[in-house]
């Protein structure tokens, strides 16, 4: 179980970092902590609108979906 957490963690952050497309690098473990929170909070909203996340396939999509939010969200308000 951990393992799923760490690996769904680690491709969704590294994702999203693409996605986003900023020039921040950042190591393997910023993906992971970036990944694993961007899955609950990709988890929660699925869950406020609804939706029934089963399966790797829609936790990855979720998880990548709030990574990309919580990365949009950093780099527009960091200082």
């Amino acid at each position: 179980m951990i393992l799923k957490w760490v690996l769904v963690g680690l491709v969704s952050g590294s994702l999203a970092k693409m996605i986003t497309s900023h020039d921040g690098g950042g190591s393997w473990l910023a993906s992971l902590g970036v990944g694993v929170m961007g899955a609950v909070a990709g988890g929660y909203l699925f869950d406020l609108f609804g939706f029934h996340i089963d399966g790797l396939q829609s936790e990855l999509i979720a998880a990548v979906i709030g990574s990309v939010i919580l990365l949009f969200l950093y780099h527009r308000y960091k200082s």
